[in-house]
């Protein structure tokens, strides 16, 4: 064998996610690194286990189906848009409360995104193991279910159909995550 096909064959970074732990252990050659509290898929919207090759990443990143929210240090490896990527809800890190991606700590992600950029897409594997705690289930949105939701918003007394705003997010030290600059409003559609 020829070192270009040794090569192609060579996994320099493993993260192993494990589900039923809500755990991640990172290896760097084949010895371990770091382990890491995540969060995964909650009920209803389980991160799908498997073993898949990095495919693309991104520094800074808006998810376009979660109201622009933001994912830091964005490690893609399913095409359909599941990530491993930073969170500013560290204290949910440890229990199963994410759409499907993999959150860990901003600053986990920062080191994860170094170690990726500097070994390579192509030699990054990420292995998802485990149950989700709560059961498994693959769907990440009810297609049947109708836009938008049901809440009082402000002003009102009964509740309407109202739709998140989309706008440039910013820090709300109150709730300890980025948000919307706009607050739920009643929306006539």
């Amino acid at each position: 064998m020829d070192a270009g096909a040794a090569g192609a064959n060579r996994v320099a970074v493993l993260v192993n996610i494990d589900k039923t732990r809500q755990q991640m252990t990172v290896y760097v050659d084949g010895v371990e690194r770091y382990e890491w509290p995540v969060s995964t898929g909650r009920a209803g919207y389980s991160t799908p286990s498997g073993t898949y090759t990095a495919t693309s990443m991104n520094e800074i990143w808006y998810s376009k189906q979660w109201d622009n929210a933001p994912m830091p240090h964005s490690i893609f490896f399913i095409k359909d848009g599941h990530a491993i990527h930073g969170s500013f809800e560290v204290k949910n890190l440890g229990r199963p409360v994410s759409h499907g991606c993999v959150r860990i700590s901003p600053n986990d992600a920062a080191i994860l995104y170094a170690l990726v950029e500097e070994n390579g897409l192509e030699n990054t594997q990420v292995v998802v193991t485990g149950v989700t705690p709560g059961g498994e289930n693959n769907v990440a949105e009810d297609e049947t279910s109708p836009r938008g939701e049901y809440k009082v918003a402000r002003g009102q007394t009964s509740p309407r159909r109202v739709r998140r705003s989309v706008g440039v997010p910013y820090y709300d030290e109150s709730q300890g995550y980025y948000g919307s600059p706009w607050p739920w409003t009643y929306s006539p559609w």
